[in-house]
């Protein structure tokens, strides 16, 4: 396979007039490769997706088509900002795709954290296949390949990063972000006019929040998860600790307990509030939260959220925890 290296002499891109002058050559290497050809994209709303459309965008327009897969595990509001974002403001060639009920009635009673993964990452490539399947003349496959996967995967290109797509798809790839780094993909984003919002998207797993509502997914308890997840991001950006944190997020285990609510007892899962820094992700370190801040979250969660009658906060560093629960 192909070597992708990037050269010595690449300037870091940590200034508009580098990342407007990164994007002119881009648009031009792409119009160059692809011609009048389509191209297909899985657009998740993830910062590196994102990016790649709004390049691709600019540079051909409606020859682009965005796939958009909801699972029914993404964060409150997400789905929705990817319509608002490239369906309306850059009337891009979508295609919304609300696979909820699919993936839910298939992960019903799995509660074993990578046969869930496994199940959500192979009905992601059936409905992208699917969608791809009803599509004439698509010759090419964009992906939000940044430089870091190709390190991570031992400097050699590794063919379908978007999760497993079909061999049989035979399509060539366009990855215009190959040679940059996460901060890079940040400002080239913003030049591009994405909303700081998205292009600042904290990471957040294939598997959505499949992998936060643990043991087997209820979908009473995963509505109480998005809902307190919300009011956490909520409260962070409040405070100013959005960007400043990693990552952060709530996970709502498969238990109850008893707690008191209008003078008469209640059982409510718990809302486990976990919030990291890291450079690699390799290891992590515990962000400290001003308790003023924990009590207004678990003020909030517990008097909004249905279902969750506690809050509690992880304090364990990576190693010996994970980042994710699961």
């Amino acid at each position: 396979m192909e070597k992708i290296v990037r050269p010595s002499s690449m300037e870091r891109i940590n200034n508009f007039e580098l990342a407007n002058k990164f994007i002119d050559e881009q648009v031009d290497l792409i119009r160059k490769q692809v011609g009048d050809k389509k191209v297909l994209l899985a657009l998740s709303g993830g910062v590196d997706s994102s990016v790649v459309a709004a390049l691709l965008i600019k540079a051909i327009g409606k020859q682009l088509v965005c796939v958009h897969v909801n699972h029914g595990l993404m964060r409150k509001g997400e789905s929705e900002q990817v319509i608002e974002v490239f369906g309306e403001a850059l009337d891009a060639n979508l295609i919304y795709v609300d696979a909820t009920d699919r993936f839910l009635d298939l992960l019903k009673d799995v509660s074993e954290p990578e046969k869930k993964r496994k199940i959500i990452g192979n009905e992601f490539i059936k409905v992208f296949d699917e969608e791809s399947a009803k599509l004439d003349g698509i010759s090419f496959l964009a992906q939000g390949t940044i430089y870091p996967d190709i390190l991570e995967s031992d400097g050699v290109k590794a063919h379908h990063n978007v999760g497993g797509l079909p061999e049989e798809m035979e399509m060539s790839l366009v990855e215009p972000l190959a040679l940059l780094y996460k901060d890079e993909v940040r400002v080239v984003g913003e030049a591009l006019g994405l909303p700081h919002a998205m292009v600042y998207r904290q990471p957040f797993p294939g598997p959505g929040l499949g992998v936060r509502c643990l043991g087997a997914i209820t979908r009473d308890r995963l509505h109480a998860l998005r809902e307190a997840d919300a009011i956490l991001r909520e409260e962070f950006a409040n405070c100013g600790l959005a960007e400043k944190v990693w990552q952060y997020f709530i996970a709502v285990p498969d238990f109850k307990s008893v707690g008191v609510r209008d003078s008469k007892r209640y059982e409510g899962w718990p809302a486990i509030i976990r919030a990291v820094n890291t450079t690699d992700a390799m290891t992590a370190t515990i962000e400290e939260i001003p308790y003023a801040v924990l009590h207004k979250i678990t003020d909030r969660i517990t008097s909004e959220v249905e279902g969750i009658n506690r809050v509690l906060l992880d304090l364990t560093p990576k190693p010996v925890g994970t980042i994710e629960w699961e």
